[in-house]
């Protein structure tokens, strides 16, 4: 697996380094940087010592997540990698809830936030993406990327999160990419290019008909969009200017012809691309787009 060094801030701007593991798509997050959090202990070394004791008595109790953890390395603050126990979303979860004090329940309603429905939870997930270090490292314009999107988004919350489907789904009528070729459609998507704005609008309805996902396409794919974008254009969607009728109907024709969506997007193009307020209120609009 090749690290790379995320950074989530969770309390008091407290760094979780974490690892995309792209066989299995999905983040492993260092568990002696949610311990140091959890017992409020700034010592890396103390922290480390109390999460060896900790998984000696959780063993001894049959607490079955800890075997799920993976040593893993990570760069360390003296720039030296270092093996390090690391635990997934639900295993993050999981150890929060077995945590010895009621500081591990508050981090847990801050993972897992207080709006107890899926879209609720992954909504708020999607605000601290602008926050976090992780957004620098998405691979922009890559399936790969769209996966680490995914994972972060739905983490904990589906277990297919960050997944490519392997069955086939259709809505409202429309099959999507069969998943026996999926594989394959995917590759021939990554390698469109994306250096106009009418390339990127063809690459997003593409990624769209492919519909990678279970659930969660849309709101992902969104994101996703708006990193290409940003990275080639200088520019993101103001989707505050998009209705949701118009949205989807435009998605709609979008398979046969683009050309409705590519002038709806063109009329909500802004250049306030590093604007928390024009992330947030996209991230409101493109889960509106999603209720029923």
């Amino acid at each position: 697996m090749n690290e790379q060094k995320k950074s989530i801030r969770f309390f008091d701007d407290r760094e979780v380094r974490a690892i995309w593991d792209e066989q299995n798509a999905k983040w492993w997050f260092c568990v002696v940087d949610v311990v140091g959090i959890l017992n409020q202990e700034a010592d890396y070394i103390k922290a480390g010592n109390y999460w060896r004791w900790l998984k000696r008595k959780l063993l001894k109790e049959n607490i079955q997540f800890v075997s799920g953890t993976h040593r893993l390395k990570l760069t360390a603050a003296d720039g030296k990698k270092y093996l390090t126990d690391t635990l997934d979303s639900e295993g993050i979860i999981t150890l929060a809830k077995h945590f010895p004090n009621n500081r591990a329940m508050k981090f847990l309603d801050w993972f897992l936030y207080s709006d107890n429905s899926i879209d609720g939870q992954s909504k708020k997930k999607a605000y601290t993406l602008f926050e976090s270090n992780l957004i620098d490292e998405i691979k922009v314009g890559t399936t790969k990327g769209l996966q680490q999107i995914h994972a972060y988004l739905f983490g904990g919350l589906y277990d297919f999160a960050g997944q490519i489907r392997q069955k086939n789904i259709s809505k409202g009528g429309f099959q999507f990419a069969v998943s026996q070729f999926l594989g394959a459609t995917l590759k021939q998507i990554e390698e469109m290019p994306e250096n106009t704005f009418d390339e990127i609008v063809e690459k997003y309805v593409e990624m769209n008909i492919a519909h990678p996902f279970m659930e969660g396409n849309g709101r992902s794919t969104r994101i996703w969009l708006d990193l290409i974008l940003k990275k080639r254009l200088k520019k993101c969607v103001d989707w505050s200017k998009i209705g949701k009728t118009d949205y989807m109907n435009a998605m709609v024709k979008s398979a046969v012809n683009s050309s409705t969506l590519n002038e709806l997007m063109k009329n909500a193009l802004t250049d306030q691309i590093d604007s928390r307020e024009m992330f947030m209120k996209g991230i409101d609009y493109s889960y509106y787009y999603e209720e029923n």
